[in-house]
């Protein structure tokens, strides 16, 4: 079963507080438009070993969903739980692999080595810019006949679970579902520049049911990972949807099989590798054939083996597509 609800919260960060104990927190305290008051508690500890989380921080960060994203500082918006729209999924959205990201302990000694002030380099930047608003991912909850226990607003009102949700062990394997990972993006106006932190517990798995979001076993041959897609021609000149291709790139060191694999765009329509195998560090240009999407309004591509399972992922914006006949380099 998924979440009860799930969306997006975008106001401005008036005020941070780092949590210790046993279930510690960072707790956000932001405010939209309306002067409504919320409260985001980031979790910076897992309750399972291993309790650290795991930690990715995109500086730059540049993808579709930006661009469906509701009005800067309109609150809570609940979205729907697919593709296509601003909802978050770490894995179908291309948005980060777990090689990105590292544990990180929730409270150490000393500046700048734990998730909490990780967190405090973005979050009280953006508290402290007039032109930066938040947009944090997850769960809602409220409003609270009582106080907010944490900056005492009334009435209480906030939003949790800003962490991937799918894969969960099977003591939370009800939270499980697709489309609805938690996240905190921070989009600074005066640098037209987004900042996009991502977390996730490490007991989560990343191979994951379509329908369900459960966990399923990882490909048994992991040297399938080793199959990049490093290029794509999206906007050819003239707009010619046969001049559209998709390059990619064995780093491995020997000739992997291909037999059964497909690609798969932003709307999951898929078409098959037409050749049997790539050799190592060979390059294989595929044309896009029909129903495969490569829109110059950004999108993305995902590598499928036999089984389904990603092997790799990117995504482009309309920003990267906006030159006719220039190659997107990933």
């Amino acid at each position: 079963m998924p979440l009860n609800s799930y969306g997006v919260l975008t106001a401005r960060v008036i005020d941070v507080r780092r949590e210790t104990g046993d279930t510690p927190h960072y707790q956000i305290h932001l405010v939209d438009n309306e002067d409504r008051h919320y409260r985001a508690a980031v979790n910076v500890e897992s309750s399972q070993q291993p309790s650290d989380l795991l930690y990715f921080a995109a500086d730059n960060f540049q993808h579709p969903l930006t661009a469906a994203l509701p009005p800067a500082g309109s609150g809570w918006n609940k979205l729907a739980s697919q593709p296509g729209g601003a909802a978050l999924d770490y894995l179908r959205a291309n948005v980060v692999t777990r090689e990105q990201m590292r544990p990180v302990p929730p409270d150490a000694e000393g500046p700048n080595n734990d998730l909490a002030d990780f967190l405090d380099h973005y979050v009280r930047r953006a508290q402290q810019d007039p032109t930066a608003t938040a947009y944090l991912y997850g769960e809602p909850w409220g409003p609270e006949d009582t106080p907010d226990k944490i900056f005492g607003f009334q009435p209480g009102n906030g939003v949790h679970n800003i962490h991937m949700n799918q894969g969960n062990s099977q003591q939370y394997q009800e939270d499980d579902g697709v489309w609805q990972d938690g996240g905190l993006l921070l989009h600074f106006a005066s640098e037209n520049r987004w900042v996009a932190v991502f977390l996730a517990f490490q007991t989560q798995a990343w191979h994951t049911d379509d329908e369900t979001g459960h966990a399923l076993p990882a490909p048994e041959d992991t040297e399938a990972a080793s199959i990049r897609v490093v290029a794509a021609m999206v906007n050819p000149v003239g707009g010619g949807r046969e001049n559209e291709t998709i390059t990619l790139l064995n780093t491995s060191d020997h000739t992997i099989s291909l037999a059964g694999w497909t690609l798969a765009d932003a709307q999951k329509n898929t078409m098959p590798l037409p050749v049997p195998d790539i050799a190592a560090g060979q390059t294989l240009q595929i044309p896009a054939t029909d129903g495969f999407q490569l829109g110059n309004d950004g999108g993305q591509i995902t590598v499928l083996d036999p089984q389904g399972l990603k092997v790799h992922g990117v995504t482009y914006t309309a920003e990267h597509a906006s030159t006719e006949g220039r190659t997107v380099q990933f």
